[in-house]
């Protein structure tokens, strides 16, 4: 038996990526080099299995009855209860593209769960707004956690929230409490993009980061440390980590 000791040799960052409410957009915000012991502690607040569960409850109860305001079709005993950790709104979405009446209906939100959450879900000017904003940290508690934890804060992923202006959106964050950096390099955001986001953090002083988005069998078209598309993440970007 070979042994797998020595597949990676290189240095391993720890990491998180948490969920944060801002006016009312939900957003994630990445803290690097932080202490795992103290952001362990503080998720207590939010995240005990017992308040997931509860979140999920209702958060299922909510979408049901707009699927059933807006006349889709759906088995509700098709439907998967996920894990506390994982979306009972991602179940409900296979179930309703399980029937081509729902397709007319939804439009553009049958493209991918991805765009079906950002656009419909998390989208306050949406009919299919669940609000789970109610569950999330304040932006500024999130900063300041990753912060206490000897880390530094990063937006994730920008354009993946499809806001109408990115940048404004950005500015706004940054006026409440400043960033450490912008997460400029994802697969949600092509080459144009990337240069926006990037042109803006080193006009701004901000670090820059990039990141695959591998999420395992719920993202089966993304690749491990590569991502999906044209995605190319320079070592060079990442130098910050090593300082």
């Amino acid at each position: 038996m070979k042994n797998n000791n020595n597949i990676f040799s290189g240095k391993i960052i720890k990491g998180v990526e948490l969920n944060a409410a801002f006016q009312d957009k939900n957003i994630e915000v990445l803290g690097y080099n932080i202490n795992p012991g103290i952001i362990n502690e503080w998720c207590k607040k939010y995240y005990t299995e017992e308040k997931l569960n509860k979140q999920q409850e209702i958060c299922c109860k909510r979408l049901l009855n707009i699927c059933d305001k807006q006349g889709l079709i759906y088995d509700e005993s098709k439907i998967i209860k996920p894990k506390a950790t994982g979306y009972v709104e991602r179940s409900i979405y296979k179930e309703l593209m399980r029937h081509e009446e729902n397709y007319k209906i939804l439009g553009e939100l049958t493209e991918s769960f991805g765009v079906f959450f950002r656009k419909g879900l998390v989208n306050p000017e949406s009919n299919y707004f669940v609000n789970r904003i109610e569950f999330r940290p304040k932006y500024k508690e999130v900063i300041d956690i990753i912060h206490k934890a000897e880390g530094k804060a990063f937006l994730a992923h920008p354009f993946e929230y499809r806001f109408k202006d990115t940048i404004e959106f950005i500015n706004n964050l940054r006026k409440e409490k400043e960033l450490d950096g912008i997460e400029c390099f994802h697969p949600s955001a092509n080459q144009e993009q990337r240069n926006i986001l990037t042109r803006y953090a080193k006009n701004n002083n901000l670090y820059i980061s990039g990141g695959s988005d591998y999420h395992g069998s719920s993202k089966p078209d993304i690749k491990i440390g590569v991502g999906r598309g044209d995605l190319d993440i320079s070592k060079e970007i990442l130098n910050w980590l090593y300082e």
